[in-house]
């Protein structure tokens, strides 16, 4: 027997010498944020990666997070405590127990060393030639002969575990029996079921060895497969992403001149070459549109149009501590709390209210629609294609000084100019009035009501948008939704519509509702969901409208109405059956880099561009504003002060100045009574430039409207009724 044991081979294996990579699970609890403390996590730690889940049926289908060990950083803490920095973030962790603690430490650590060390034999053994293509048949038979070893495995594992019962068994019998007659056999039977336990485990030793012969032998070649497919994954992507880009650009040039692309399918020859696959000659198909646009206009306007700047410096990464600040204004108007710029993004509130525009191709196409319903879905689609370009922008733009424009001319692009100006300060307020050569004109006076709650911040926009169109004389009235921002001192910023849109056509009186239904955690449906009904002057629904806030919208006609249950507060639900749904509006895809350009859109990016000629009271000339773009955020923050400082003695002037002429014009004894009333209101007499009050025809409210003269004053270069703010 001894001689078998001694023929026993080693269980140490050629090669690399690694340690064993066991698993160790247990519960443990992560520290997540200052409310919510710490949160008890299942944790599994396998090969090399520390894993975490809510709960153990968690592991089946979500994992909260990982953390790869191999160039971790573990530090025991206090008591039951200990921390991991990984990747660039740290993982505070607490232990029930001292000794499960240093269970857990021990764990890692070897982990850690494993990890280490497979990643070096990985750097420096094999070939190191790139295998742009895997023989099939040859991953396909390694994968068999792995599998094979595995069974193998699996059944010597069952045969030790039945074995080493058995032999368990019979030397408790032997020992209950020790100095009976029955002695000699129970021995001879002990001596059988030991040298079947022996042989099982030699077995299991070589079964091991041929499985990591196997391994070993096709990990490096498995692991250059997987790089080279992650490149060729990286490069579809950047494919991807180049012809969206491609398809942007050519969408972009048939909105602003159609006719040159209609007027070349005109021939028979052409309908017919519609139906041949264009993506076998795609350079060809494009270059040959581009030479439409330049043959049917006879001149090179494409190329000498003016190119606009794609990318602004990328953000700084200053850190604040957002709580010193916010703590204080707890239930107050943010317009009147002062805020340094590492809470803004390099424009203006002027310049977000112009970035409504984004999608005015959307007005072109509903200005030459001839049915109000079918014009009412392309403005619904307006109205929410202006979210969009907030989903990831959770930083305030900057409050426009009383008196400070913006303007935006796009005529040669998209038809519009656009000029806007801060009306009020307190409340702030600014109007805007836009007037395109296709067909419409859009009007809105907004004010700004913003409430900090704690948690998250609320901004609530005043007053109505006004969309005229010229050939039909239709005029639509909507206003806008809440916008919220949420964690706004613990865990990551993000903002949220919620609320209700009315969109009424006043000239036919048709109507649209649309639903921004608020996020919730517990919700089954998607998230950012937008729906809506059209519906004619009678009440009549036509149209049904769904789709997101940040993607795109839709539209489905309605071909039978029924009433249906379950509606609330006893009402009867109305059921709809509409046609497939078409595609009024979609999101352009951001720029690249976009997230470290405060996730602006290929439109915000020009906004603030350096132009000539332009009013000295414009945003782009705002010096905070500049100083904070090009990443100077403390000369920002200094620039900043100083002009808030300004505002603040041009206002107590102007109130200084009211005051005075108001007591040179009334009697003392009118004063006297008088006076006790006006305290506390605003009586400075600030009169805005390029806009005046006016009371709306079709809707009767008061508001301020474009009075004319901006273009004209930019053409003369006559300035002289600007203020001077900067």
């Amino acid at each position: 027997m001894n001689e078998l044991v001694k023929s026993l081979p080693s269980p140490t294996l050629p090669g690399l010498h690694l340690p064993c990579l066991d698993t160790h699970k247990g519960w443990l609890f992560k520290w997540t944020n200052y409310l919510k403390g710490y949160q008890r996590r299942w944790f599994v730690l396998s090969n090399g990666l520390l894993s975490y889940y809510r709960t153990q049926a968690e592991m089946a289908h979500t994992c909260r997070g990982t953390i790869p060990l191999a160039k971790a950083h573990i530090e025991v803490g206090d008591t039951c405590h200990f921390v991991l920095t990984s990747g660039g973030r740290t993982y505070h962790l607490k232990a029930t127990s001292e000794g499960e603690c240093q269970r857990w430490v021990s764990a890692l650590q070897q982990a850690k060393a494993n990890a280490t060390l497979l990643v070096h034999h990985s750097d420096d053994s094999g070939d190191e030639t790139p295998v742009p293509q895997e023989d099939r048949a040859l991953t396909q038979g390694a994968l068999h002969s792995l599998a094979t070893k595995l069974e193998d495995l699996s059944t010597c594992n069952e045969l030790i575990g039945k074995h080493g019962a058995a032999l368990q068994r019979s030397l408790s019998e032997l020992e209950d029996l020790r100095g009976s007659t029955e002695g000699t056999d129970k021995v001879k039977a002990v001596n059988e079921r030991a040298t079947l336990f022996r042989i099982t485990s030699n077995a299991m030793i070589n079964a091991c060895r041929d499985f990591l012969d196997v391994a070993e032998s096709h990990s490096r070649r498995w692991q250059k497969a997987l790089h080279y497919e992650r490149e060729q994954r990286h490069h579809l992507e950047e494919t991807i992403e180049q012809l969206a880009k491609q398809h942007n650009s050519l969408e972009r040039a048939w909105r602003e001149n159609p006719t040159s692309y209609t007027e070349g399918d005109a021939s028979d020859e052409n309908e017919e070459a519609e139906f041949f696959d264009a993506m076998e000659d795609a350079p060809s198909f494009i270059t040959g549109a581009s030479r439409s646009v330049d043959d049917t206009s006879g001149t090179n306007q494409m190329q000498l149009r003016r190119t606009r700047r794609s990318r602004i410096p990328d953000k700084p990464n200053y850190s604040l501590n957002l709580w010193s600040i916010m703590k204080n204004c707890i239930g107050k108007d943010l317009s009147k709390i002062p805020m340094p710029v590492n809470f803004n993004e390099p424009l203006s509130m002027l310049q977000r209210l112009t970035e409504d525009l984004e999608y005015s191709e959307l007005l072109d196409r509903a200005a030459r629609c001839d049915s109000s319903l079918d014009q009412m879905c392309l403005v619904a689609a307006f109205s929410v294609s202006s979210y969009s370009t907030t989903v990831h922008r959770t930083a305030k733009p900057f409050n426009p000084l009383l008196g400070e424009t913006y303007e935006l001319d796009r005529l040669e692009e998209y038809g519009y100019r656009s000029i806007s100006e801060q009306v009020s300060h307190h409340p702030p307020a600014a109007a805007h009035h836009v007037a395109s050569e296709r067909g419409w004109t859009l009007w809105q006076h907004i004010t700004i009501d913003s409430k900090f709650r704690g948690k998250y911040i609320s901004v609530m926009p005043l007053g109505n948008i006004h969309l005229q169109f010229h050939a039909s004389g239709n005029h639509y009235v909507w206003s806008k939704v809440t916008s919220t921002v949420h964690n706004i001192i613990v865990g990551k910023l993000w903002i949220d519509q919620s609320g209700d849109i009315d969109i009424v056509n006043t000239t036919t009186k048709d109507t649209c509702r649309l639903k921004f239904s608020p996020y919730s955690y517990f919700s089954r449906e998607v998230p950012r969901k937008v729906t809506g009904v059209v519906e004619d002057g009678e009440g009549t629904a036509h149209y049904i409208l769904s789709g997101t806030w940040d993607d795109k919208m839709e539209s489905a006609k309605i071909v039978e109405s029924s009433r249906g249950c379950g509606g609330s507060e006893g009402k009867q639900k109305t059921v709809y059956q509409t046609l497939q749904p078409k595609l009024l509006w979609k999101k352009y895809p951001l720029p690249d880099n976009a997230e470290n350009m405060h996730y602006f859109s290929a439109l915000a990016l020009t906004l603030n561009e350096p132009e000539e000629g332009i009013a000295p009271t414009d945003s782009r000339l705002r010096p905070d504003q500049r100083l904070m773009e090009v990443g100077l955020w403390d000369e920002a923050n200094i620039e900043k002060q100083r002009l808030e400082d300004h505002q603040r003695m041009e206002r107590k002037r102007r109130e200084a100045q009211a005051n005075q002429a108001l007591e040179e014009e009334t009697s003392d004894a009118f004063i006297g009574c008088c006076l006790p009333l006006l305290s506390g209101q605003d009586v400075e007499s600030y009169q805005p430039v390029w806009f005046e009050k006016r009371t709306d025809e079709n809707t009767g409210e008061s508001s301020y409207m474009y009075r004319g003269g901006y273009w004209e004053a930019k053409e003369r270069q006559d300035w002289s009724h600007c203020p001077e703010i900067f």
